[in-house]
């Protein structure tokens, strides 16, 4: 079953599906070793990765697995947003994003994310949203904190890149948690 990909906007966003377009911009947030320093694959070294990366949002929106979006600010390419590993039969997905270091610190990773999820919880019958961050990456648990996830646990050297061991946080946040937590967010 198709997953389609929205097309959202914030007061400062524009969250829309991945173009041709966006394989220049797209390669350059990813071959960025500072950006990708707690990835769990190393920088991209080869330019046709973009265009891969490309066709397969295409293919997760056709196969219902999951969608991506890029995320852009006054026409310029931020970074992207996804919902990876959909399952429709445990209701579940998997969050992540990516955004360049010009976009840090200014709420773009939250304000992106949000949208998507008020998207999935309030389009499906979406009931639990995963998302992981290296444990070093404490802005990255910000976002996931200040979007009401809440800290399930530690994956133990799960991830080697280049070499380097690291641990992942593990984040999880339920449909009912989100709810309350937009109710509780309209009445302050």
């Amino acid at each position: 079953m198709a997953l389609p990909t929205p097309t959202l906007r914030t007061s400062r966003l524009l969250l829309r599906p991945f173009t041709d377009a966006d394989a220049g911009p797209l390669f350059a947030l990813q071959s960025d070793a500072r950006v990708l320093r707690y990835w769990d694959s190393p920088p991209w070294t080869d330019p046709t990765r973009a265009v891969r990366f490309i066709a397969r949002c295409r293919q997760m929106a056709e196969e219902g697995s999951g969608v991506r979006v890029a995320i852009e600010r006054d026409s310029t390419f931020l970074g992207w947003c996804t919902f990876n590993s959909w399952n429709p039969e445990f209701r579940s997905t998997s969050l992540g994003y990516c955004l360049g270091e010009e976009a840090w610190g200014h709420g773009f990773a939250t304000e992106a994310a949000e949208a998507l999820l008020t998207w999935a919880f309030d389009t499906s019958d979406l009931n639990r949203v995963q998302a992981e961050a290296d444990t070093r990456n404490a802005a990255s648990a910000r976002v996931l904190e200040k979007l009401g996830f809440t800290l399930e646990g530690t994956l133990r050297e799960d991830c080697v890149v280049n070499g380097v061991v690291s641990d992942s946080w593990v984040f999880g946040l339920l449909r009912r948690e989100w709810f309350a937590q937009q109710r509780g967010t309209a009445r302050a």
